[in-house]
């Protein structure tokens, strides 16, 4: 890469000013880590943030590199160096790098691992999540934590909103009715960032898009891109549901359901589209059976899906699933005779059992005798049904079930 446009690139990228930003809940995480010699990976879906998360950590003695750039496309792995020595030229010597969306430059693993050798502080963003975890397995085993962002929480989208909350406990009527006006909204429109600024329907279009084409047709080949869309739509269309890939297969006229679990595996790579299992003490079983999908965000898979927005239940179960994400939760789901939404398990055991149902009113018996096959098959002594409003608790065959508005479930987690 010629030296004067790289120049002209990294004085343009250090001259940005600090913005005023939301302050995103990931930062009390990097900060604990900002001591440690650790590389800190920050990976999550295009445009949710990870920019503006960098530009919160970005002090003046931070070097910055956007490599998401259309003029660092013949950039490779022999310019780093070239990168390094104007670094210094241009901003003096530093020790804190911020490197955005590095995963475009073929081989950038090996300068990282030559920083951190150096005793170098490195924060790094991707967008794909595979690439980013093969390059750091081969070159920087042991040397990194990775983080996961994700579009806006609740809690966010209440700083976003200018909400202060007060004390949960203690909320009056007319705060807990101004609490879930707030929450119908960010139900159906999501938490991307800048759509929520705008709420023009052609950007999440665009965000879609991009993730479509750049991180996963043209990145790995796929040669035709009528069935990969229709199995995006499709999932969209079925966020929270269970799902066939023989089922997809079928829709899209491909001759291999392999193709269909590739598809899922490079859209989960991009975090557009998560797939939950069903649980099971074999793994083999667990592999065989549908899985249940869910979606990067409600008002993506709106604007994507079909009719989504009619099933607030779906919704519901949907953000629910993201906040357990956020959370850093290994996902299940449980069904025997009945059904239950979620089952967390941390390490080999089964810690939690979670129902998500609009109104338990309508479905009383089946949310909660699916929540209770769940807990006496992981023997478990209590369990969660999240609604829309109810709040209550009660014992039921030995077991405590609380009942609580997802509202503040999930503004009263850390």
């Amino acid at each position: 890469m010629e030296k004067e446009t790289l120049k002209d690139i990294l004085l343009l990228q250090n001259k940005r000013k600090k913005e005023e930003s939301i302050p995103r809940t990931l930062l009390k995480k990097i900060e604990e880590y900002k001591k440690t010699p650790f590389i800190i990976i920050i990976s999550g879906v295009r445009r949710c943030g990870k920019s503006t998360l960098l530009n919160q950590i970005h002090t003046d003695d931070c070097y910055y590199v956007n490599f998401d750039d259309e003029r660092f496309i013949n950039f490779t792995v022999d310019d780093f160096q070239k990168l390094y020595e104007l670094l210094i030229e241009l901003f003096e010597e530093k020790d804190i790098f911020l490197f955005d969306e590095i995963q475009n430059i073929k081989g950038w693993e090996r300068f990282v691992r030559r920083l951190h050798d150096e005793k170098k502080k490195i924060y790094v963003t991707g967008s794909n999540a595979s690439m980013l975890s093969r390059e750091l397995g081969t070159h920087l085993t042991g040397r990194n934590i990775s983080l996961q962002l994700f579009p806006f929480s609740f809690k966010e989208f209440l700083n976003l909103k200018k909400y202060k909350l007060k004390n949960i406990d203690s909320l009056t009527s007319i705060e807990k009715s101004k609490i879930k006006r707030l929450f119908n909204e960010y139900l159906t429109e999501g938490g991307f960032p800048e759509y929520l600024q705008t709420k023009k329907e052609e950007y999440l279009k665009n965000v879609y898009e991009n993730i479509l084409y750049r991180d996963i047709i043209v990145r790995h080949h796929i040669p035709s891109e009528k069935p990969i869309k229709e199995t995006v739509y499709f999932s969209a269309s079925n966020i929270s549901k269970e799902i066939s890939f023989n089922t997809i297969k079928k829709l899209t006229g491909l001759t291999s359901a392999t193709t269909i679990r590739e598809y899922f595996e490079y859209l989960e790579n991009s975090y557009l589209i998560f797939l939950a299992p069903r649980y099971d003490f074999s793994l083999k079983k667990q592999t065989y059976y549908n899985k249940k999908v869910y979606f990067i965000d409600t008002g993506m898979a709106k604007v994507i899906g079909f009719k989504v927005s009619e099933d607030a239940g779906r919704l519901l179960e949907n953000l629910v699933f993201l906040e357990l994400k956020r959370q850093n939760h290994e996902i299940f789901f449980h069904k025997q005779k009945k059904e239950c939404d979620f089952i967390l398990r941390k390490g080999n055991k089964i810690i939690n059992a979670i129902q998500v149902t609009y109104s338990l009113e309508k479905n009383k018996e089946r949310e909660i005798d699916g929540l209770i096959e769940a807990l006496k098959r992981y023997n478990l002594k209590e369990g969660l049904i999240l609604t829309m409003h109810e709040e209550t608790e009660f014992i039921k065959d030995n077991k405590k079930i609380h009942v609580k508005p997802v509202w503040k479930w999930m503004i009263e987690k850390p």
